[in-house]
């Protein structure tokens, strides 16, 4: 056998040995979203395929809807005790464990899509979130998709004034669940993303919020409910991430930690310009079929309000207040900065 063959042997015996190692680098990555909706292609679908891409499928990421390996509020509990190597959800489903995750997920008054993606990606919160993560839960945070401003509610009845809320049944989660409840004498109704349409068809509820525009529209929302009001200014944006343990992110090699991390800010670019883009086109078909209602001026200033009155309010009451603190500092001085500043920008 001649050296040239030998040499060729042993660099293909290398290659496939390499292949078979990184085959044994696998993550089940749960969602809390059931399979095949809007947000499961738009982050997990998207960010698999981008890890594949970057990593040149060296590490393969399995995505499961939500209840086919864990329910879909119990994301992550199920990386923390190790059931799942990775787990994608939002921090609004730990805002009853700890208040602070309502500033990274998005609340009444916050920010809006264009501030928030600044202030994660530039000014800090990025690096406030994965410290705060790492240190209160041992696990590494992946910033693995941002979103739109939502609907503010697919309604049998309009909803316009304060007075529309009181007594209403709202599907909501999160900060506005607690705000609506206290503030607007509403009655909120928590469920899992997967039973909302159910819940409105069978008139469960008199109104819900889930997501944007775009993402409602595959749900179905607007077939059953006649009311369409924005904006959303109880979820002005939001945030959802991919988290996994110390262990498993440590287990990594040193070379794919950093391609894996540019295919969470790639998907995370390309998911908030889709959200916006069929947002647009979803707006058009909702003034086709249902009345579309603009929040009076008064309401949207008495949310703004109320959610900035129920962030201080519940900081102030956490038990690590100096940490939490500095993260909402941080969040609502780049927020005023960036509303005294950015009238140079012009809005189409």
């Amino acid at each position: 056998m001649s050296k040239k063959i030998i040499a060729f042997s042993l660099a293909l015996l290398a290659v496939l040995a390499n292949s078979a190692v990184a085959e044994q680098i696998k993550w089940r990555m749960p969602a809390a979203v059931p399979e095949g909706s809007f947000f499961y292609e738009n982050f997990m679908v998207r960010f698999s395929k981008n890890v594949e891409l970057l990593t040149g499928g060296q590490l393969e990421i399995q995505p499961f809807g939500a209840g086919v390996v864990v329910p879909a509020f119990e994301i992550y509990s199920a990386v923390e005790d190790g059931i799942v190597e990775a787990g994608h959800s939002t921090p609004t489903f730990l805002i009853n464990r700890d208040p602070v995750n309502a500033i990274f997920a998005g609340f009444p008054g916050g920010m809006a899509p264009e501030t928030k993606v600044h202030w994660i990606y530039e000014g800090g919160g990025l690096e406030m979130l994965q410290d705060y993560r790492l240190k209160n839960m041992g696990l590494k945070s992946l910033v693995v998709g941002m979103g739109t401003t939502e609907v503010f509610a697919h309604s049998h009845s309009a909803i316009q004034e304060a007075e529309n809320l009181k007594g209403l049944r709202y599907r909501t989660a999160g900060p506005w669940a607690e705000i609506l409840g206290s503030y607007f004498d509403g009655a909120p109704t928590v469920v899992p993303p997967g039973e909302i349409f159910t819940l409105l068809q069978r008139r469960g509820v008199d109104a819900v919020e889930w997501a944007t525009p775009g993402s409602n529209l595959s749900e179905g929302f607007h077939e059953i409910a006649e009311y369409l009001a924005v904006p959303g200014v109880h979820q002005p944006t939001f945030l959802w991430e991919v988290v996994v343990t110390e262990e498993t992110w440590n287990k990594l090699p040193n070379e794919l930690k950093p391609l894996v991390e540019a295919a969470a800010k790639l998907t995370t670019m390309e998911s908030l310009v889709h959200f916006g883009h069929s947002d647009i086109v979803s707006m058009d078909q909702y003034a086709n079929t249902n009345k579309v209602v603009e929040l009076s001026p008064e309401l949207i200033e008495q949310v703004r309000a109320a959610g900035r009155e129920w962030i201080n309010a519940k900081i102030g009451d956490s038990s690590t207040e100096s940490e939490t603190a500095a993260i909402l500092e941080s969040y609502l001085s780049y927020q005023d900065r960036w509303a005294r500043n950015s009238f140079y920008l012009l809005h189409d």
